[in-house]
């Protein structure tokens, strides 16, 4: 396998404000197949991701992350625990830059909580905004992180508000209708 040209660090770790450890590190697609396959098919992930697929579908998808150019997929653990897929982006050089007015290094971030004892807390503004905020800081050129979650996921729509994202417009995608968030580096 090659390594992809543009990649973030291997791993991220930060406390959150309840002392909670949150980590991210790197996808293994054979690994960790099973468990992003299982949250995929949970019904209420597939009603947005659309990615219900049998598990050697999501291990080949999972591979091709991997090796983009431009895409970085990783877990998210609290306390160690695994409990959330990542894609986290060069939205400037993903098929996203042509729906809107794209700046050189542009962020993205795509976001799933797993099972369902996550959902629901808060949890996920609290992720998205430390997530954002290491991104912003690895790629000291971004101005801005963008988002495009599904406009019929109100839940997702909300939590990227509370990270600190706003709804600049919605965009129609070929696979869905958007709302596109931003969140700017802070001043």
């Amino acid at each position: 396998m090659t390594t992809p040209p543009h990649r973030l660090p291997d791993v991220a770790a930060t406390a959150l404000d309840d002392g909670t450890a949150f980590t991210l590190r790197p996808v293994d697609p054979g690994r960790d197949r099973d468990l992003v396959h299982g949250w995929m098919n949970d019904p209420e992930v597939a009603r947005f991701w659309e990615m219900a697929q049998p598990a050697p579908r999501i291990e080949a998808y999972l591979r091709r992350q991997v090796l983009s150019a431009h895409s970085t997929p990783y877990l998210g653990c609290l306390d160690g625990e695994a409990m959330s897929y990542w894609e986290l982006y060069r939205a400037d050089l993903d098929p996203l830059a042509v729906h809107y007015p794209a700046r050189p290094r542009d962020a993205g971030v795509h976001l799933l909580l797993g099972t369902s004892r996550f959902r629901g807390r808060g949890l996920g503004a609290r992720l998205l905004r430390a997530v954002s905020d290491w991104q912003l800081s690895v790629e000291a050129y971004a101005e801005r992180v963008v988002a495009e979650p599904d406009v019929r996921n109100t839940r997702s729509v909300r939590a990227f508000e509370r990270a600190g994202f706003r709804r600049v417009r919605d965009l129609d995608l070929p696979d869905k209708r958007a709302a596109f968030m931003v969140r700017e580096r802070p001043a």
